[in-house]
């Protein structure tokens, strides 16, 4: 019984092995090959290569259909058994294919919908998705994803180029994991997270990626799931230092008046913790010192500044150019520098969140451009009984919180904070128009409130558009 007890782990050890071993050469049979750019070609050669029974086939999205006003002519059998086909071979596994004209290396969107993804099929198709040159979007729709699958998905907007948009809805995860989507290196600007059970300590990290981390982030989608007031607060603390998010759904949440204050301080000026003030001196500090360019006998002068920070809040609330005690002299050669380079980055957060007359262009959405925008503790600031207290998010455009729990004590929170921005005509920071858009409906509100219709009378007409957010044809195919 003993030597049998000891052949079954060595059995087992030795089947592992094989099977670590095939996935080896399979991996190294991949690589071999060289990707075309055509998905249709590329796809069933790695997996037959990988050794993958059952490939699913790469089809081309059909377009949508719409009514014809005149009456259609009786179909032809051939026409009829078509029809009958492709209605049926919607249920097989099949990968979904949009192309921004008829050439078949021009694909700009897949779609993976109601089929369990493999992790070999998702590995081969990391492999097959990089030559795609103008991919900008991938949607996997309920595929039954795992939390040893997120690291490869979050790898694929650095090895894609132009991939933006990344939607995961309908795919819960039993610990909390979708934050790793949203870190430093993250390229992501549409991040879709429907319907996949996020809570409260998935909302946690996540609002700690987009307070420290994510800078690319541009709108993030959390409706249908289980955040309640306590995660909606964890998501208005990421706010507070956020300024690349430009709209966020909440909606169909568990989020009452607590959480909507929460969110509705945000927008306003607050004031800044002590942890968040230290940072802003440090920043001040290195701020001052790298643009001062002075020798080392001079920054032994300049080291005296934290001192002085630190004993008085005053200095917060001047420029870090007026904090070195150096002459006016010493630094005009440095800026006649600066002024004779082309000041080409200047003009370039504008275009990402709006036009000039406060109403999002069409172009409102995009990811923001590769040059580094300031940081927020940088932001010009002003003092409240004895508390250094910035402007507020300013950058956020669109708020959803449509079917949660709020009532009126909610309402007059964002009454409030939408006030007080409409009152600063022009913003401190270029660029930051303030809220545009702030769904509330089906909520405990009643329609004929007062604070809501003054709400809405603030608000600009729902006639100027904000583009659309991934993952709409997800929810009417759902019938949500």
């Amino acid at each position: 019984m003993r030597r049998r007890g000891e052949r079954a782990p060595r059995e087992k050890a030795a089947v592992e092995e094989e099977m670590k071993s095939a996935g080896r050469k399979a991996e190294q049979a991949a690589e071999q090959y060289q990707c075309t750019g055509l998905l249709e070609q590329d796809f069933p050669e790695l997996c037959a290569r990988a050794g993958i029974a059952g490939v699913p086939k790469v089809t081309l999205r059909p377009a949508p259909s719409f009514p014809a006003d005149e009456e259609p002519a009786e179909p032809a059998l051939t026409e009829v058994l078509a029809r009958i086909e492709r209605k049926y071979s919607y249920f097989q596994p099949c990968i979904q294919v949009e192309r921004e004209h008829e050439d078949p290396p021009s694909v700009r969107a897949v779609f993976l919908r109601g089929w369990k993804v493999e992790e070999d099929v998702l590995g081969v198709l990391s492999q097959c998705l990089p030559a795609l040159a103008g991919l900008q979007a991938v949607h996997l729709w309920k595929v039954g994803l795992t939390e040893r699958l997120l690291p490869a998905l979050a790898a694929l907007p650095a090895r894609c180029p132009c991939l933006r948009t990344l939607s995961l809805e309908g795919n819960p995860l039993p610990e909390p994991a979708f934050h790793t989507l949203m870190g430093s290196e993250s390229a992501l600007a549409h991040l879709s997270l429907r319907n996949n059970g996020i809570g409260d300590a998935d909302a946690r990290l996540i609002g700690q990626s987009l307070s420290s981390s994510n800078r690319s982030l541009v709108s993030l989608v959390l409706s249908f799931n289980r955040i309640s007031d306590l995660g909606a607060g964890y998501i208005a603390q990421g706010l507070r230092l956020n300024r690349s998010l430009l709209s966020l759904s909440l909606a169909n949440n568990d989020i009452g008046d607590a959480g909507a204050v929460g969110l509705a301080e945000v927008l306003g000026p607050f004031a800044l913790t002590h942890a968040e003030v230290v940072e802003r001196r440090r920043l001040l500090l290195a701020e001052a010192l790298g643009q001062s360019r002075t020798t080392p006998k001079e920054t032994e002068g300049q080291s005296e500044r934290p001192y002085s920070l630190h004993g008085s809040t005053a200095p917060d609330k001047l420029p870090p150019a007026k904090h070195g005690k150096t002459p006016a002299k010493k630094k005009e050669p440095p800026r006649k520098e600066e002024a004779r380079q082309p000041k080409k980055p200047a003009p370039e957060p504008r275009a990402a969140r709006g036009g000039r007359d406060g109403k999002p262009s069409g172009q409102s959405l995009e990811a923001p451009d590769s040059a580094e925008p300031p940081h927020p503790l940088l932001e010009e600031a002003g003092q409240h009984q004895g508390s250094i207290v910035l402007p507020g998010n300013r950058a956020l455009l669109n708020l959803n919180l449509t079917h949660n729990h709020i009532t009126e004590r909610g309402l007059g929170a964002f009454l409030a904070a939408l006030e007080g921005q409409q009152r600063e005509k022009k913003p401190k920071v270029p660029g930051q128009q303030g809220l545009l858009r702030l769904s509330l409906e089906k909520n405990r509100i009643p329609p004929t409130s007062p604070a809501f219709v003054r709400l809405q009378e603030l608000l600009p007409p729902p006639q100027d558009p904000l583009p659309k957010a991934p993952g709409r044809e997800e929810r009417q195919e759902s019938g949500a």
